[in-house]
């Protein structure tokens, strides 16, 4: 067939709203090799989000149904930090409540500044979140947070946000004010909600040293032994002191929160050097690789990834 035959066949298969396979050779091409990463490597400084963060404090007096979060946007992105993965900051002042509600889209809290005073309750189950616990708030979990100390809290919020809504499964809830709505008879206890950092740290100093991930703690579901949620997996990363490396890409995603230390993460074609409590992101299937820059002291990272997804559905990869 002729290249104007074909040309003309084409939009006259338009006109009839299909369109013919040949003219996904270009994309198939495109794909020898792999995905392209989707977004970019990028990082927020704990600085510019305590300085934002405390005018949010300013001009949203109060939270209620909503929530005082600064959401981080990849630059190469529509929305979230990753294309699979929403990242941010939530604040609650003194005294306040974020008032019940819930959704499809499952969540994670990775607390930053905490107190005995603050819990999370998640379907009736209260959380207290301590200075870096991990809270899970599964899919459709009713959930609401209370600070009842002195001082504003903070916390890491990550969510499955954007694939959740390009999966078109949003679905959403809220509460009658403050209150959880009564859950039914038959309701089954979550497996476990709360992960408190003393268990974490512990267990991660005896991790065995991954050549990438220095040593690595998996936050494990005890009831099915594998993630966290089916969604997004959690893990802490223990850099020992000048640890150096290797560089690994994967068709996950997964984004970083430093708890302590400093360092550089390698991306791409970038070189991001990170601190105390900065955020940091890594497209699906960037090459990357952690340095601790200190000789001296260790460096400690939490990560979110979207593994599960990817293994669930037979897609990842690795090299």
């Amino acid at each position: 067939m002729q290249s104007g035959l074909l040309e003309a066949f084409d939009e006259k298969l338009a006109r009839s709203n299909m369109r013919g396979q040949w003219k996904s050779e270009g994309f198939l091409n495109a794909a020898v090799g792999g995905p392209k990463p989707a977004g970019v490597p990028a990082m927020w400084t704990w600085a510019q989000v305590v300085e934002l963060m405390a005018e949010a404090g300013d001009v949203m007096r109060e939270s209620r149904q909503a929530r005082r979060a600064l959401m981080f946007h990849n630059p190469g992105l529509p929305r979230g930090a990753t294309h699979t993965i929403n990242m941010g900051v939530q604040m609650i002042v003194p005294g306040e409540t974020a008032w019940a509600h819930r959704h499809s889209i499952a969540a994670i809290r990775f607390i930053i500044k905490g107190d005995r005073a603050l819990t999370s309750i998640i379907d009736g189950e209260p959380c207290v979140m301590e200075d870096y616990d991990l809270v899970l708030t599964p899919n459709w979990s009713w959930h609401d947070h209370h600070n009842k100390s002195s001082e504003p809290v903070y916390w890491l919020d990550v969510l499955d946000v954007p694939l959740v809504l390009n999966l078109n499964q949003a679905f959403y809830e809220p509460g009658v004010g403050e209150d959880q709505p009564a859950l039914p008879a038959d309701f089954t206890p979550h497996a476990q909600l709360c992960y408190p950092w003393r268990d974490t740290e512990s267990r991660l100093r005896f991790a065995p040293l991954d050549a990438h991930d220095g040593r690595r703690h998996d936050y494990l579901n005890p009831r099915t032994g594998g993630p966290t949620l089916p969604t997004l997996s959690c893990h802490a990363l223990l850099l020992p002191p000048g640890f150096e490396g290797t560089s690994r890409r994967r068709t996950s995603s997964a984004v970083y929160f430093v708890v302590r230390g400093k360092g550089e993460f390698e991306a791409g074609d970038e070189k991001l050097r990170f601190q105390k409590y900065d955020s940091l992101v890594a497209p699906n299937f960037s090459r990357t690789r952690f340095v601790n820059t200190s000789k001296l002291q260790d460096a400690v990272l939490f990560s979110v990834e979207d593994t599960p997804v990817m293994k669930a559905l037979g897609f990842y990869r690795e090299s």
